[in-house]
């Protein structure tokens, strides 16, 4: 049990470049996961980011056997699951069973691929629950580029797609592109999910595009408050983290997604003691009301 606590040892670990780096990408990880999240939450999309985690995994399978970076199976993977779930699930009847499906083709053909690869088996367990030691200054290069990229568009469509996101039929009356803005959207959740493989690994993404939002809707209702609560929660999951990864030598995932439910149960009691505090019991107001009307 010590040595998940030996801070001399996470301390020395922390000035090995590959692990400033590891934080780095975490960090760029955490602020996309964190703005998206709320919208992802508000649009009930959590099981659509888990089904494009499974073709981001099947992208990430395929670059590993082709020998190219990660970094853009995944993406090309993620790309084309946000593109299939947007053109095979506009009905909200259906959706969730085109998701189930694509989840399960492209994590049946990602094992497969995994299967084919020669090469060590730590490579493969990576990608299903992250590996921060196979994280470059490359990968992080691409990993800002696209980040910004994200950030950049979704700044150009954040007010009508929330719009869209709170009030569809509403939306849909004035002439808001509600099915393409979806589109768009779905794009960019694929992104951000893509990047998050290296990371987290693409079983276990979910726990910072979805918790930390979580989180944050259950003590505000404010579309600003919440993304910026959930850019700290997911910054905190994500360092953190890799943080209390490094003594043992354990998944990050394991820890990112421990510290992400933590904070979740965190803000589930802080928004239960505040819905208490705020309700008043007739057998409390009974007595007012007859010194009122005395």
């Amino acid at each position: 049990m010590d040595k998940f606590f030996d801070l001399e040892l996470t301390a020395k670990l922390l000035g090995f470049p590959f692990v400033q780096t590891a934080l780095l990408a975490a960090a760029v990880l955490g602020l996309v996961a964190g703005v998206l999240g709320p919208l992802i939450v508000m649009r009930r999309m959590s099981f659509a980011v888990h089904g494009t985690a499974e073709l981001a995994f099947t992208g990430a399978a395929a670059a590993l056997l082709l020998g190219v970076g990660l970094e853009f199976g995944a993406l090309f993977g993620a790309v084309v699951a946000a593109l299939l779930l947007g053109l095979l699930g506009g009905r909200e009847s259906e959706r969730d069973s085109v998701i189930g499906a694509i989840l399960s083709f492209g994590l049946g053909l990602g094992v497969l691929l995994l299967w084919f690869y020669p090469g060590r088996a730590s490579n493969k367990f990576g990608i299903l629950v992250g590996q921060i030691v196979s994280i470059e200054p490359t990968n992080v290069l691409v990993l800002i580029i696209a980040a910004v990229v994200v950030l950049l568009v979704l700044a150009v469509i954040y007010r009508p797609l929330l719009f869209a996101s709170v009030d569809p039929h509403v939306a849909a009356a004035r002439g808001v592109p509600a099915r393409l803005l979806s589109m768009v959207f779905a794009v960019l959740v694929g992104v951000a999910t893509a990047l998050g493989v290296q990371i987290v690994g693409a079983l276990l993404v979910v726990a910072l595009m979805v918790t930390p939002a979580a989180a944050a809707a259950r003590i505000t209702a404010s579309p600003w408050r919440a993304t910026v609560l959930s850019v700290v929660f997911a910054e905190i999951a994500a360092l953190g983290g890799i943080i209390f990864s490094l003594a043992p030598g354990a998944p990050v995932s394991a820890f990112v997604t421990a510290i992400s439910f933590i904070i979740y149960l965190i803000c589930r009691f802080v928004a239960y003691r505040r819905d208490r505090a705020g309700k008043v019991s007739p057998r409390d107001v009974a007595p007012v009301s007859s010194a009122a009307a005395g």
